[in-house]
C-alpha cells in the first residue's frame, strides 16, 4: 500500500503558465515544491554550489548588494550557457543533485504531516531526471506566441530572446508525449483556474486509488 503523499511533477515550456497552475494547486491544498526557486536559492547559499559556479563561469558572476547580500549575474550565466551547451550540462550536474536532496526532504516533511498531494514544479523536469520517482506528470500546454507574449510581459527579455530560450528547451510535443495529464492554457486566467480545479479532482482520485492498491 502506498503512503501519502501522491507525488505529481508539473512542467511546461517557458511561458506556458505552469507556475500559475502550481499556485492554484497549492491554494486547493496541495503541498508545493518549486524546483527552480530552490535551485536559485542554492546558487546563493550553498557554498559548494557557489564554488562550482565560480569555477565554471568566473568569480565575477557574483557580487554583493549594499547590505552584504550575495547577487548572481544570471544574465551573464545565460550568455555562457547559450554559447556553450556543455557549460549548461555542468551547471545542471552541480545543482540538480542538491535540488533532489531538498525534494526528498520535502517528501518526508509532507509524509510526516499527512499531506495527500505534493506537487513538484520544474521547468526541466524530464531533462534533469526529476520525473523519476513521481507518481504522475502534468504538462501545461500553450501556443508559442502566447508563451512569448507572457514572458515578455514578465520582463524576461525581448521576443527574440524569449524564443531563443524556448528553443533550448524540450519541444512541447515531446513533453506532451510523456505526460500523464495535459492542461491546456489557452484562455483567461479564470479559465486556467477552472481547468486546474478539474485537474485537482482527477489527482485526488488517482491519489486515493494509489493508496488503496497494494
Amino acid at each position: 500500500m502506498q503512503n501519502y503523499p501522491f507525488l505529481v511533477g508539473v512542467t511546461g515550456g517557458l511561458g506556458s503558465g505552469k507556475s500559475m497552475v502550481c499556485h492554484f494547486l497549492a491554494d486547493l491544498g496541495c503541498a508545493l515544491f518549486e524546483s527552480d526557486r530552490v535551485a536559485k536559492e542554492l546558487q546563493l547559499r550553498d557554498t559548494e554550489v557557489i564554488a562550482g559556479i565560480k569555477k565554471l563561469f568566473g568569480a565575477d558572476v557574483y557580487s554583493f548588494d549594499g547590505d552584504g547580500g550575495m547577487l548572481l549575474d544570471r544574465k551573464k550565466i545565460a550568455e555562457f550557457v547559450f554559447a556553450s551547451p556543455d557549460k549548461l550540462q555542468e551547471l545542471n550536474r552541480l545543482v540538480h543533485p542538491r535540488v533532489f536532496d531538498a525534494f526528498c526532504k520535502a517528501v518526508q516533511d509532507a509524509k510526516r504531516v499527512g499531506t495527500k498531494i505534493l506537487v513538484k514544479e520544474a521547468a526541466i523536469l524530464f531533462e534533469s531526471g526529476g520525473n523519476r520517482g513521481v507518481d504522475a506528470v502534468v504538462v501545461v500546454v500553450a501556443e508559442m506566441q502566447e508563451r512569448i507574449m507572457r514572458a515578455v510581459q514578465k520582463g524576461m527579455g525581448s521576443p527574440e530572446e524569449i524564443k531563443r530560450r524556448i528553443l533550448t528547451q524540450w519541444p512541447q510535443e515531446k513533453l506532451i508525449s510523456r505526460a500523464d495529464y495535459l492542461l491546456f492554457n489557452t484562455g483567461s486566467l479564470d479559465d486556467l483556474k477552472k481547468e486546474t480545479e478539474k485537474l485537482f479532482h482527477k489527482l485526488l482520485v488517482s491519489a486515493s486509488a494509489a493508496s488503496c492498491n497494494p
